[in-house]
């Protein structure tokens, strides 16, 4: 019994000792795991490891920052948060990394903030905050993936897209393809119409808003019987 109340007190204490240092770094590493188990199960780039790295890198430069001015400039003098807060910058540009741009839609801003406040996480556990890292990191699991059922439950969540469609005739009348989508429950947002009257076809770009899981071979299917068809895609960018 002495021996675990030695360790708790230890783990508890304000002061820096190696094994409440050791304690932090594994909670902080389990903390980042459960985030990036969830990211990773998303298909992102930055998962389990990474989570875990940024979580414990956090965690050890709260530790530092304790540290430096207890041993060399006593607990009431000098700035314990001025390491820390170098954390906070620096980890802006791992998160920007996380971030993808291309063809004008862009990707990973959920992983990107995930990343950041996972750091904050991990600087919560440097300074003995377990309880409330804990239950941040259960609230972040709820945000990514209960909020994420409700959003599909009510139709949130939808995505722009492009469908181009090359038509072999001259196009006058939208609406048959509005109908089409919203039976598809696809928001038709914008039309671009490219007339080419010496061949007499019609190039449609059709700017729509569509969820996660609609089934866009049917959407084609349907939107191809409208009139004889040549060529028909989806996209993330206008082209004419």
């Amino acid at each position: 019994m002495q021996m675990l109340q030695y360790i708790y007190d230890c783990i508890n204490s304000v002061e820096v000792n190696t094994i409440s240092s050791v304690y932090k770094m594994l909670l902080s590493m389990a903390l980042g795991c459960c985030v990036g188990l969830e990211r990773k199960r998303k298909g992102q780039i930055a998962g389990i490891r990474t989570f875990a790295l940024i979580a414990m890198g956090a965690t050890l430069a709260m530790i530092l920052s304790i540290y430096v001015p207890q041993e060399y400039l006593g607990l009431k003098n000098g700035d314990p948060g001025r390491i820390a807060a170098q954390v906070i910058t620096g980890i802006g540009f791992l998160g920007a990394g996380a971030i993808i741009q291309s063809k004008g839609s862009v990707r990973g801003l959920t992983t990107a903030a995930g990343i950041w406040i996972v750091a904050t996480i991990g600087m919560a556990v440097g300074v003995g905050l377990y309880w409330l890292s804990i239950i941040a990191t259960l609230l972040i699991i709820l945000v990514l993936t209960g909020l994420e059922g409700l959003e599909r439950r009510i139709h949130l969540g939808g995505e722009s897209r492009i469908i181009r469609i090359r038509v072999k005739a001259i196009v006058t009348d939208i609406e048959p393809y509005r109908a089409v989508l919203e039976h598809h429950h696809v928001s038709l947002i914008n039309t671009y119409v490219d007339y080419n009257f010496t061949d007499n076809y019609t190039n449609l770009n059709l700017v729509i808003i569509a969820r996660e899981t609609t089934e866009f071979i049917s959407v084609f299917a349907d939107l191809r019987r409208i009139h004889p068809t040549t060529s028909i895609s989806i996209a993330k960018e206008l082209t004419i």
